[in-house]
């Protein structure tokens, strides 16, 4: 898998520093690598992404990347900062946040412009991606004109055109119809075979198997309370109900009501 890109060692983060978000985190990422956090709303899985994006700092512990420390000093070189940012490239959860020019196209190339890329270069990697995520019918269209999966393809190739090393997602799939939602994950899935490391938080589990080499579950105390590979988090449904990870469904039998949990893991692949 190669040397570890993100190393987290008793990571602690609150809000305002009365409302805690990360509690004693530890993980290693190594380069490559598939990695899907899962949990239930407001256990901590987006901040976790933020702070590896550095977008926010946690307040103790120790966060490296590629063995330099990931924290406001850091960002303070010039030389470290654009470097992070054209091999670390995130998806926000929420697409709106992430595209805010006049049009899709000037949303693409904002990044890459920003980050020094020569225009001849840019062009190139445009069309690379428009190619990918089919959407060079939305180029001149207002962002806030599209549906969710088109702005979440957008978002997306605003990423994939800086070429990341690393690309963090949140939530990728959240909200979006079957055929949309399986693009994405073979894109991802093409993404780690070039050899991208690829970090997602997800409420799917039916998408974990595919996009996971490993799974750090997440509880309402906002710390891990397991980590594993794909075969064996989804095996236990016990864990899964208590994190309200799975639909817990009732049915009538006769005069009785019966109560089970209902993961859903069927996941069919359609042709795109």
């Amino acid at each position: 898998m190669g040397n570890p890109v993100f190393s987290l060692k008793n990571i602690c983060f609150s809000y305002l520093g009365r409302f805690p978000a990360l509690v004693a985190v530890d993980i290693d990422i190594n380069s490559g690598e598939k990695i899907s956090v899962i949990g239930a709303n407001g256990s901590g899985k987006s901040t976790l992404l933020h702070l590896l994006d550095g977008l926010i700092f946690a307040d103790s512990g120790k966060l490296d990347f590629s063995g330099r420390a990931l924290d406001e000093l850091s960002f303070k070189d010039d030389k470290f900062s654009r470097d992070f940012r054209r091999k670390v490239g995130f998806v926000f959860q929420n697409p709106d946040v992430q595209l805010f020019c006049p049009t899709v196209k000037e949303d693409i190339v904002f990044g890459p412009l920003h980050l020094g890329f020569g225009r001849e270069e840019i062009g190139k990697r445009l069309e690379k991606v428009i190619c990918v995520l089919d959407i060079s019918g939305l180029l001149d269209r207002s962002p806030h004109q599209l549906s969710v999966g088109e702005k979440r393809k957008v978002a997306i190739a605003s990423t994939l055109i800086i070429e990341p090393d690393i690309i963090i997602l949140d939530e990728p799939t959240a909200g979006l119809d079957p055929q949309t939602s399986r693009k994405i994950i073979d894109l991802l899935i093409q993404e780690n075979l070039n050899g991208k490391t690829v970090i997602t938080s997800t409420h799917d589990l039916h998408i974990v198997e595919e996009i996971s080499d490993t799974v750090y579950v997440f509880g309402q105390e906002k710390r891990i309370i397991k980590s594993g590979s794909p075969d064996s988090i989804l095996a236990d449904v016990p864990l899964l109900t208590e994190n309200n990870l799975v639909h817990v469904h009732s049915h009538r039998h006769k005069d009785k009501v019966h109560v089970h949990p209902h993961v859903h893991l069927e996941h069919h692949a359609q042709d795109i």
